[in-house]
């Protein structure tokens, strides 16, 4: 049994990275997906009106096709996008109930809090509004995602603490990364005694392919058992924690999640051990050490997006997939309206002011080279 009153297992199906066939969602392979993890006892959805596809497929693939009462939905309001009243924000609703089907969401969240998207949720009035929803039985449980700092998400949880849930991005490797904070934004939740839904756990299939002396470490460690595994599960055990969502891309991930999880009884002390190992392993890795202070993005006269762009340049090193590194470049430094790297002035002030004595000029050049290739 879970919390909030629903009986909820800890492996949720997120929806956000379905199969495709061409360029349309492999709806075919989804219903194929959805069977197996009903048939394993899994319950959990998660989609989001921002999934393109993603509403429209869990229709046709789970709500069509099993009694309403037999899963929990969870669906996503991101009233930050392209969002200039509070009506264009509040017809997500109504759009995500036609294309879903499901009658009512048992969750829903405002979605991706933190930083410049919040102030959309308050100008709005989004908070009351969607407790009206809930009064009106069009929604079971309110909660929201959120991507910034642990001071952040304190503020907002003493501000609204009629907020049932919070969906936060944890897993191993961003426990202590001073980019992400997941163990501080987890232990802020637990503070408020929020129950959690976990995201990210595998980091957008990162952790599915380590470094390699990550990959060694727990292929030793447990021959038979994904290196994917290993990120679930370290998620999977922490207290208070709803459902971990898993965005499965086919029907193999599907069976792999389950092999494991279906039994789940939370993590031996010695896999604990081969856990922090690896969380070790990771800290050896060169990286350039930013901690996302942003005092450099006070004094930039460019407005360059140093920190983001260095995340980006980390991921590279760490998970050696540069299209994923592009992917966070382009969210973290265009996404919140800073200049790419390449249009730094060499100036320095942001060095005279960085606390980890980074040589900043020369890694924005790096980035430039390596990156966004200019």
């Amino acid at each position: 049994m879970g919390y909030l009153g629903e009986e909820i297992r800890k492996l949720g199906f997120g929806l956000m990275r379905l199969p495709k066939k061409g360029d349309a969602i492999d709806v075919g392979q989804v219903k194929e997906m959805v069977d197996l993890f009903m048939e394993a006892g899994f319950t959990y959805f998660d989609t989001a009106w921002a999934y393109a596809g993603s509403e429209d497929a869990i229709r046709q693939a789970l709500v069509e096709r099993y009694p309403r009462e037999r899963f929990q939905l969870a669906t996503k309001n991101a009233a930050w996008i392209d969002c200039k009243t509070k009506e264009e924000a509040c017809a997500q609703f109504d759009t995500s109930l036609a294309r879903t089907g499901a009658g009512y969401f048992d969750f829903y969240l405002l979605h991706n809090l933190g930083e410049g998207r919040t102030r959309y949720f308050d100008e709005y009035d989004m908070w009351n509004w969607v407790q009206e929803k809930k009064k009106a039985g069009l929604i079971r449980h309110v909660g929201f995602s959120f991507h910034s700092t642990p001071e952040e998400l304190d503020a907002l949880l003493n501000a609204h603490p009629e907020m049932e849930f919070v969906q936060l991005q944890i897993n191993y490797a961003d426990w202590d990364n001073p980019a992400i904070q997941s163990r501080g934004c987890y232990e802020v939740a637990r503070k408020h005694r929020k129950p959690v839904i976990i995201m990210e756990p595998v980091k957008g299939g990162m952790l599915a392919t380590p470094p390699d002396s990550v990959e060694k470490l727990l292929k030793a460690a447990e021959p038979d058992n994904s290196v994917a595994s290993w990120a679930v599960r370290f998620a999977a055990d922490l207290e208070g924690v709803i459902t971990v969502l898993s965005g499965m891309s086919n029907v193999e991930q599907m069976q792999d999640n389950l092999s494991y999880m279906k039994s789940f009884q939370g993590l031996t002390d010695s896999q604990k051990k081969i856990l922090g190992q690896a969380q070790e392993e990771l800290q050896k890795i060169p990286l350039i050490p930013c901690t996302s202070c942003n005092y450099c993005a006070k004094v930039c006269p460019q407005g360059i997006g140093i920190s983001g762009s260095f995340t980006a340049m980390n991921y590279l090193t760490l998970y050696r997939d540069p299209a994923a590194a592009r992917h966070q470049e382009d969210w973290l430094v265009n996404g919140h309206g800073r200049k790419h790297a390449d249009e730094c002035i060499q100036c320095g002030k942001c060095e005279e002011v960085c606390p980890q004595h980074i040589e900043i000029r020369d890694q924005l050049m790096k980035v430039s080279e390596r990156l966004l290739h200019r």
